[in-house]
């Protein structure tokens, strides 16, 4: 967040040092001096630019970076009143990535798996959660602290939630051999 403060102040004084060179060498070429109010407008519409172009392209550039093995299996994007562009062309702003690595079953529950969710947010840590999902009943339930498990793995105290087989945190946990 402190570089992109820094990285937003640099693109205004660049650019207002820059149309404060147009303004003057207009002047020299023509004999008439561009309006000096033109100096603080580049400025301040130079910090929005980059502002905007560093939301619209943090979601790539975490992308790029995730290691291997992390797939993206859902995003979230925004939209926002005070930003009208975002109406039509909306940015997002977290995702949930599944750590295929981590998917592991239970030779007695076939069905059931348990995996590592990681959540990515702009301006949060990433948070990460083990989710224990059941293909055949199509249902998942968090694995906090009060679960347990029995002699034959299954699973006590859970808080289970039953999503439509479209639930891409299912279906992906699913999916993974």
């Amino acid at each position: 967040m402190f570089l992109e403060l820094v990285a937003t102040l640099f693109a205004g004084i660049g650019a207002a040092g820059l149309m404060m060179l147009v303004t003057h060498l207009t002047g020299r070429l023509t004999g008439r001096r561009l309006p000096k109010s033109l100096t603080p407008i580049a400025a301040g519409a130079a910090m929005i630019i980059a502002t905007i172009s560093s939301e619209y392209g943090w979601f790539e550039r975490t992308r790029d970076t995730l290691p291997e093995g992390l797939t993206i299996i859902e995003t979230v994007e925004s939209k926002a009143f005070y930003r009208p562009w975002t109406y039509a062309w909306p940015y997002t702003e977290r995702f949930v990535a599944l750590d295929t690595s981590s998917v592991r079953t239970n030779q007695k529950l076939p069905d059931m798996r348990m995996a590592d969710l990681f959540f990515y947010g702009r301006w949060s840590p990433v948070n990460r959660m083990t989710v224990m999902a059941d293909c055949v009943a199509k249902r998942r339930a968090p694995l906090v602290d009060a679960i347990e498990f029995d002699d034959d793995g299954n699973v006590q105290g859970a808080d289970w939630i039953t999503v439509s087989e479209a639930d891409p945190t299912l279906a992906a946990i699913c999916e993974v051999p």
